[in-house]
């Protein structure tokens, strides 16, 4: 188990190397000039040039990814060209926000998408609805739902806010800087139920196509695997049909569900920049979003990096998972 562990984290390594090349041939042959849109419109020649020396852009491609790589070993991220400010300081600030949103969708999408697969799997009354209703939730642009969120939630019934993370001026900013946690170490029961309610509306947007997804691949796992002699001998023996499917049927059809669950994490990802610039969420999208039109490179690399290594350690985790549930994965 430790080797293939080993062996996993090896590969991340390996993965996120190739990235950090991907991002600074990009970089290299982009027609746009960041250091123009850094310095303006009508900045003197010798000036850009100067600061494209200055920060190593004329640098040969191999140079530049070694100095890359050696500051990242060391938390550089360069500097934002649009805030001025280190990157990694930046995404410091807005990567909590981020990630309670992400893990939020994530355990939405895996407790819809379970429910989905085991009740219609089990073929449980109710189970046809609620797969057609997230099957019709699933198949609208991920900003559509946000939209029709806004204008029935918020604008039709007022149950849920339209923006931001929290309405509450003095929230808690720290220890975590997870809301709904530092809510509850204060013990401040407000900040957490507004928190809640702010998370809602893009987390359930976030999570009703992951969910489904999910809840599709677990089925047919649970439906494969309910056919076959060892489902058929714990019957015959008397086992009840919960007891079947909870100790047999789930626990050995679950793999594929993980392996989907790995794979959805980078469309969530991908959505979460979305949502953020709709909702004004004051995370790593809305921050992309923010430094596109001004072309800073060393932002939208960061954000792209931190990205996918998440991706690509959720995956890892999963690859573990995968290996405990059915040790067979090992070799």
């Amino acid at each position: 188990m430790a080797r293939f562990i080993a062996g996993r984290i090896v590969a991340m390594i390996g993965v996120i190397l190739v990235l950090v090349l991907l991002l600074l041939v990009l970089q290299r042959y982009t027609p746009a000039d960041p250091v123009r849109a850094k310095l303006g419109a009508n900045a003197r020649a010798e000036l850009v040039a100067a600061e494209r020396e200055r920060l190593g852009y004329n640098d040969p491609l191999p140079v530049q990814y070694f100095n890359y790589v050696k500051g990242l070993a060391t938390g550089d991220m360069q500097d934002s060209l649009r805030t001025r400010r280190p990157v990694a300081q930046d995404l410091g600030a807005y990567l909590p926000a981020t990630a309670e949103l992400a893990l939020f969708a994530l355990g939405l999408a895996i407790v819809i998408g379970g429910a989905l697969g085991i009740a219609s799997a089990a073929r449980w009354r109710g189970s046809g609805v609620l797969r057609v209703v997230l099957v019709g939730g699933s198949s609208a642009p991920v900003f559509l739902l946000v939209l029709l969120g806004l204008l029935f939630f918020y604008r039709r019934l007022g149950w849920l806010p339209a923006t931001g993370r929290t309405g509450i001026r003095d929230a808690p900013e720290g220890p975590t800087d997870f809301l709904v946690l530092d809510g509850l170490l204060a013990l401040r029961f407000d900040v957490v139920g507004d928190a809640f309610k702010h998370l809602l509306l893009p987390g359930l947007c976030l999570a009703i196509g992951p969910a489904v997804a999910i809840g599709r691949t677990l089925r047919g796992s649970i439906i494969d695997t309910m056919g076959t002699d060892f489902v058929r001998t714990a019957r015959s023996l008397g086992a009840p049909e919960r007891t079947v499917m909870r100790r047999h049927a789930l626990r050995n059809g679950i793999g594929p569900a993980l392996s989907m669950t790995g794979l959805q994490v980078g469309l969530m990802f991908a959505g979460v920049v979305v949502v953020e610039s709709i909702v004004a969420w004051p995370g790593i999208g809305l921050y992309t979003v923010q430094s596109i039109p001004r072309l800073d490179f060393p932002a939208i690399a960061g954000v792209t990096l931190v990205l996918g290594v998440l991706y690509v350690v959720v995956n890892t985790i999963v690859d573990i998972a995968q290996t405990v549930a059915d040790p067979r994965l090992r070799g």
